[in-house]
């Protein structure tokens, strides 16, 4: 999406726990796993570098998916994203995602949350999606921009990249600000 954006970068990856406090708000989960993903690779970057690379803009995300009051993570087997998509069947959830953004000034933290509606799905689609997709990577069982999205979402309010994993025109103008 950031190429999309035609926003140069380059891909770190380092491991960090998705746990987080009891008591956060909904967007505040989110934005607490996205800010230790930053704090993680800034660390690795810091340590393994050259200082000049260590004041590079870091930019990290996690999406999370709430329904009511639950947070729905990633599904640990076929039997549980099977059991996430007949729970998400014919609702309304939030997708929230938290972005953590690290510079050299300082940090911007923010969430953005948009409504996901799913028409009724039948055990077929589900079972069907399951397999073909194996979205057991995907916080909810499901990427929107696959077959799911096509034929499961009946309506979306808010920003449809948010769901993909990245506001992306929220990203951009942060990052413009800074």
């Amino acid at each position: 999406m950031l190429e999309w954006a035609e926003i140069p970068f380059e891909v770190i990856v380092r491991h960090t726990n998705e746990l987080y406090p009891a008591g956060l708000s909904m967007p505040d989960i989110a934005i607490h796993i996205a800010h230790n993903k930053a704090k993680a690779v800034k660390e690795y970057v810091q340590q393994a570098f050259h200082a000049q690379l260590a004041q590079k803009t870091i930019l990290a995300a996690d999406t999370i998916v709430v329904l009511g009051d639950r947070v729905i993570g990633k599904p640990e087997n076929r039997t549980d994203a099977i059991h996430i998509l007949r729970a998400l069947s014919g609702r309304q959830h939030q997708v929230i995602t938290g972005v953590a953004i690290l510079h050299a000034k300082g940090e911007v933290l923010f969430s953005d949350t948009t409504e996901v509606s799913f028409h009724e799905l039948s055990d077929e689609q589900i079972g069907f999606y399951v397999d073909k997709y194996q979205p057991f990577d995907k916080a909810g069982a499901y990427a929107i921009q696959e077959w799911i999205g096509v034929v499961g979402i009946e309506s979306i309010h808010g920003d449809f990249y948010n769901v993909m994993g990245l506001p992306v025109s929220r990203v951009v103008k942060a990052l413009r600000s800074i």
